[in-house]
C-alpha cells in the first residue's frame, strides 16, 4: 500500500485506480492508505450533482466537465454513484455509457460505484473516494448521485457546492419542496429547458425560493442540529448571503454550460471569502468521524456479544416476545432474556 500511496502521488493512474478499490471495498490496506493521504487532502472543490431520475444529471456532468477541461485546464474526478444491481450488488455502470465523449482525456477520471443499498443517493465509501481523488491532486470532484428522491440531502453534507438538478416535465410543482432538495441547493438547474412547462417550472421555483428560501443551511444530525450559518463567527454581522441562481440548460446539446460553470466558479469564490469554505468542510469532517464511531462501535458491539446472544433475542422479537427497543436494551445491558 505505502509503493502505491507514494506512485499515486505522482499522478500514476494505475495505482489510483488499485487504491479506489481497496478503498471502496473497505479493505484494511485501503484504509491504511486513507490514513497515509490524509495529509495530502483539503484542496479540492467537492461539487455534487443531485435531483430526481431522469432529469439529465448525467449528460449535464458530461458537458460540463468537457466545458472545465477546455476552457480552465482544471483536472476533474467524477464519482458516478449508480443503482446496486440486485443480483450482483454492484452498479450498473450506465453512466459511464453516457460519459464516452471524455474518454481518452488524462485530466478526466471517471469511477462508478454502487450505493449497495444505502441510501441519501451516497454510497458509504463515497467520501472515502473523494479524499483518494482529492490527494491525487484533482482539482475539482463532481459527485453524482444515484437521484433517490427525498433522501438526496447527504449530499450537502459531503459537497461544497450542491446542483440540484430539475425539468420541466416532472410534475407535481411542489415535489421539490416536499423532498427538502431546495433548502440544499447552492445552485438551481432546470435542465431540459427545450421541452413544454419551462416558464411554469422557473416560476414555481422562484417563488419557492423567494417566499422561504433559508439563509442558514440546518441540519438535524445524531440528535443535535448543525447549522450551516451565514453570521461571521467573531460578531453578529450578518454575511453576504448566497442565494441560489436558477439556471437553464440544454445539456444534450450544450446550451447552458458555459454560464453553469461561471456560476460554479462564482460559489466557490463565496465560500472563500465569507469564510463557509472552512465551516463546511468542518461539518463536512466532522460528519465523517461520526458515521466511522458509529460504525466502529456496531462492529465492536457485534464482536464483544457472546457467541449466539444475538439470535437469541432476535428469535424472541420474531415471536413478538420483546419488542425491538427491549431486544436492544436487554442486549446493551448485557442481561439474559
Amino acid at each position: 500500500m505505502t509503493n502505491l500511496v507514494e506512485t499515486l502521488l505522482t499522478g500514476d493512474r494505475l495505482s489510483l485506480s488499485r487504491l479506489l478499490t481497496q478503498v471502496e471495498n473497505g479493505t484494511e490496506p485501503g484504509h491504511s492508505a486513507l490514513d497515509e493521504l490524509f495529509v495530502h487532502t483539503g484542496r479540492a472543490h467537492l461539487i455534487g450533482v443531485t435531483g430526481a431520475p431522469g432529469v439529465g444529471k448525467s449528460s449535464l456532468v458530461n458537458k460540463l466537465a468537457l466545458h472545465l477541461r477546455k476552457h480552465s485546464q482544471k483536472t476533474i474526478a467524477i464519482i458516478a454513484v449508480d443503482p446496486t444491481s440486485p443480483f450482483t450488488g454492484g452498479a450498473v455502470l450506465g453512466d459511464r455509457v453516457r460519459m464516452r465523449d471524455l474518454a481518452g482525456d488524462p485530466g478526466i477520471f471517471i469511477r462508478s460505484m454502487a450505493t449497495r443499498g444505502t441510501l441519501g443517493g451516497l454510497a458509504h465509501a463515497t467520501a472515502a473516494l473523494t479524499q483518494v481523488f482529492d490527494a491525487a491532486g484533482f482539482d475539482m470532484v463532481l459527485i453524482e448521485t444515484v437521484g433517490a428522491g427525498q433522501a438526496e440531502v447527504d449530499i450537502a453534507r459531503l459537497a461544497h457546492t450542491t446542483l440540484v438538478v430539475e425539468s420541466p416535465d416532472m410534475g407535481d410543482d411542489i415535489q421539490a419542496i416536499k423532498a427538502g432538495i431546495l433548502e440544499i441547493a447552492d445552485i438551481l438547474v432546470i435542465n431540459k429547458a427545450d421541452r413544454p412547462g419551462l416558464e411554469h417550472t422557473e416560476r414555481s421555483l422562484r417563488g419557492m425560493l423567494e417566499m422561504a428560501h433559508p439563509v442558514r443551511h440546518v441540519f438535524h444530525h445524531h440528535g443535535r442540529t448543525e447549522v450551516l450559518a451565514s453570521r461571521s463567527a467573531d460578531s453578529d454581522q450578518m454575511k453576504p448571503t448566497w442565494i441560489p441562481p436558477i439556471l437553464k440548460t440544454i445539456a444534450s446539446e450544450g446550451i447552458g454550460i458555459p454560464a453553469l460553470a461561471e456560476s460554479i466558479s462564482s460559489h466557490a469564490q463565496y465560500l472563500a471569502e465569507s469564510g463557509d469554505w472552512h465551516q463546511r468542510e468542518r461539518f463536512r469532517l466532522e460528519n465523517e468521524m461520526d458515521a466511522l464511531i458509529t460504525a466502529s462501535l456496531s462492529a465492536q458491539f457485534r464482536t464483544d456479544l457472546p457467541a449466539g446472544k444475538y439470535d437469541q433475542v432476535f428469535n424472541l422479537v420474531l415471536e413478538h416476545k420483546l419488542s425491538p427497543g427491549e431486544a436492544v436494551r436487554a442486549l446493551m445491558n448485557g442481561r439474559r432474556t
